[in-house]
Parts: structure tokens; C-alpha cells; sequence
């Protein structure tokens, strides 16, 4: 019989390998291989979380399947999918942020909300300095900006005042989406037509690496909730 770790090892290698060849299709602008993969990452992790949970948290679960859908809506880069992609993007980002209150057990809010403060200075800043942002989009993206925000800012604070390996994960991992966010952004409103090359695949590593840290979060979170 098969062990389970070597299941996981063969799993996780698949994804990375996944991952790798769709950085490499949006360097090339390889379309084929983009609408394939693009929506295969997050189901790959999918399977690699069921098999690997004890509690199989269906939260998680459709918190990979929403970045699926946010994943194929980015792939036509057109304004009308973009509006779609931000409105499911801002659902993911809600129920991501349930997914942690609901693992962390927050009891002090204030170091949270300084903690969230550089953030919303940082991308309010980037906000107002872009003047190309579609009418439709206006108040998502300002929604966006409060949303990730506040997910840095309960990783930062919780890491702060408890330095422990889960905390340590979920900062990892809030770090590597609010680059996501910053590559994205500046891809789609601030920097139109230019570094395309750069600024897709880097966004998708981005992609890539903050589910797989934010999936072992929840691992490590689920093993430290049951002990």
C-alpha cells in the first residue's frame, strides 16, 4: 500500500511542476497552455488539501474553487471579465478572511487594526496615484484595498504577539498574496501595456506561492485546533 506521504510528495511536486509551466506560458503568452493550467492550479491544491486533512474544512475548499473561477476570468484580459473577476476576487477575499477569524481566535483587536493601518496607507497611496481606474471598478477596488489590508494585518499582528510556526505560515503567506495584489494592480491599472512580460508571470508565482503557504497554514492550523 501506498503511504500517504509519498502520495503528498508526488502531489506537491505535481502542482510545482504545474505551477512552473504556467509561469512559463505567460511569459510566452502560450494561450493553449494558459487556459489549461491557469484553472488546474487551484484544483491540484485541492486534492493535495483532501488527501492531507483530517478535517477536510469545505471553507478552504471553496475558497481554492473561487480563485479557479477569479483565475479563468483573468485569462481573456477584457474590461467586462475584469469587473467579474474583481467582484468573485472580493467574495474570495471575504471568505478567506472568515476562514482565518475562524482559526485564529482573535481576542484583541487593536494590534490588528494598527497593524492594518501601513497597509491601507500603502495601497490607498497606489490607489489615488492611478488615474486610469474604470468607473465600474471604483468601489471594488477600494473594498480590495480595506480587504487585504485587514488580512495583513490580522497575519501581522498575530505573528507579533504570538511568534509561533502556524502564525509564522500565515505571514508568510499573507505577505506573498499582498505582492499577488501589488502585481496585479499595477498589471491592470497602473502600469496598461507595459512589462506585460514581467508582470504576469510574477503575478502568477505569486499566485502559486501563496495558496500552497496559505493551504500549509491551514494544515498546521487545523493539527493545532484539534490538540
Amino acid at each position: 500500500m501506498v503511504k500517504k506521504d509519498n502520495i503528498l510528495k508526488s502531489l506537491t511536486f505535481g502542482y510545482f511542476i504545474i505551477a512552473f509551466f504556467e509561469v512559463v506560458s505567460e511569459y510566452f503568452a502560450y494561450t493553449p497552455f494558459i487556459c489549461s493550467l491557469k484553472p488546474l492550479i487551484p484544483l491540484f491544491l485541492v486534492v493535495i488539501y483532501l488527501v492531507n486533512s483530517t478535517k477536510k474544512n469545505p471553507i478552504f475548499v471553496i475558497v481554492l474553487l473561487l480563485s479557479m473561477v477569479v483565475n479563468i476570468l483573468f485569462i481573456p484580459n477584457t474590461s467586462i471579465c475584469l469587473y467579474y473577476a474583481l467582484i468573485i476576487f472580493t467574495i474570495h477575499r471575504l471568505v478567506i478572511i472568515y476562514l482565518v477569524f475562524s482559526q485564529q481566535k482573535v481576542k484583541d483587536y487593536i494590534p490588528m487594526l494598527i497593524a492594518t493601518l501601513p497597509f491601507l496607507l500603502i495601497f490607498f497611496y497606489l490607489f489615488i496615484e492611478t488615474n486610469d481606474i474604470p468607473e465600474n471598478s471604483f468601489y471594488l477596488l477600494m473594498l480590495q484595498n480595506i480587504l487585504i489590508s485587514v488580512f495583513a494585518g490580522i497575519a501581522l499582528s498575530s505573528y507579533v504577539m504570538n511568534d509561533n510556526k502556524q502564525n509564522s505560515v500565515l505571514l508568510i503567506a499573507v505577505l506573498l498574496f499582498v505582492m499577488l495584489q501589488f502585481s496585479v494592480f499595477i498589471e491592470k491599472y497602473f502600469l496598461v501595456n507595459e512589462f506585460q512580460k514581467l508582470l504576469r508571470p510574477l503575478a502568477m508565482t505569486f499566485n502559486a506561492l501563496a495558496f500552497f503557504s496559505f493551504y500549509k497554514y491551514v494544515i498546521i492550523a487545523e493539527k493545532s485546533n484539534n490538540n
